[in-house]
């Protein structure tokens, strides 16, 4: 999946100047060895970088804490023995440091921009006896992202109102919202909401979709009788592991660009992204 650039379909012709502009700069540096421009370009990648990866790693313990919360409260205490019911990361990383340290720096290294994952365990038998708690269990860590793109969103247009932020003439994965002046702590700040917004909304909606092992594939349990809930959760689908994480990102790799222009398009009303 690439960071999709939606236009504002009103605005769209001044933005696609400054890039051409940008690019021949960029050129021009390639050409003539500009040492000042090639540091700085790096310098903005490394802090880019750090700023992904912190947001990949708050939104990430946040996903898993209210897994481990919800169990808790339903009766599971396995993953709060194991010390994952905590905000603190430390805990989240020992247990999947690959998944939390070396898959997020890959793809930011190699697609621009970063994912991964954590995990909480549970007690499967507890969740055959309560297939409710359990999909409320595993909806949890969804709930967690979504409230935490909604604080991005409520932070954004708080940052409109006071005359700091303004809605881009494009956006991407890392411009979401854009600061009224260059520089300063409200660019960064606009980088880091923007990051928040999208990440947030890119895992929790996919981790939604019903298939095993995602979340969505317990959650959608919720809906149904309970008698037809444990036989889903046993069911032949339940053992496609890895198959089925395969599956759920070729669905997800064609549903999300709708899904992200969705989202801006409910962000700014109006803007018409596209």
């Amino acid at each position: 999946m690439q960071p999709e650039l939606l236009t504002n379909a009103n605005r769209h012709e001044r933005e696609y100047e400054e890039r051409d502009r940008l690019e021949g700069l960029k050129d021009l540096c390639y050409q003539h060895e500009c040492p000042t421009l090639t540091r700085d370009m790096n310098t903005q990648t490394f802090v880019l970088g750090v700023i992904w990866y912190v947001v990949f790693l708050f939104s990430t313990v946040c996903h898993e804490g209210a897994h481990a919360l919800a169990a808790k409260v339903g009766g599971d205490l396995t993953a709060f023995h194991g010390g994952q019911a905590t905000l603190n990361p430390i805990p989240h990383m020992r247990r999947e440091p690959f998944g939390t340290i070396v898959v997020p720096i890959l793809s930011y290294i190699f697609a621009g921009w970063m994912i991964g994952w954590a995990s909480a365990p549970y007690d499967p038998i507890w969740a055959q006896r309560y297939p409710r708690r359990a999909a409320w269990m595993a909806l949890a860590g969804p709930a967690a992202n979504f409230t935490l793109m909604i604080a991005a969103g409520i932070a954004i247009h708080v940052g409109m109102a006071m005359g700091a932020f303004h809605a881009p003439e494009s956006a991407s994965f890392t411009r979401i919202t854009q600061a009224a002046a260059t520089g300063g702590p409200a660019e960064l700040l606009a980088t880091v909401l923007s990051i928040l917004f999208v990440l947030n909304l890119l895992l929790g909606t996919f981790n939604l979709l019903p298939f095993p092992p995602l979340d969505g594939h317990n959650g959608i349990t919720v809906l149904f009788p309970e008698r037809i809930a444990e036989r889903f959760m046993t069911g032949t689908f339940a053992g496609l592991g890895f198959a089925g994480l395969l599956i759920a990102w070729v669905v997800y790799d064609k549903v999300f660009p709708i899904i992200f222009r969705l989202a801006l398009n409910l962000l700014y009303p109006g803007a018409h992204y596209g």
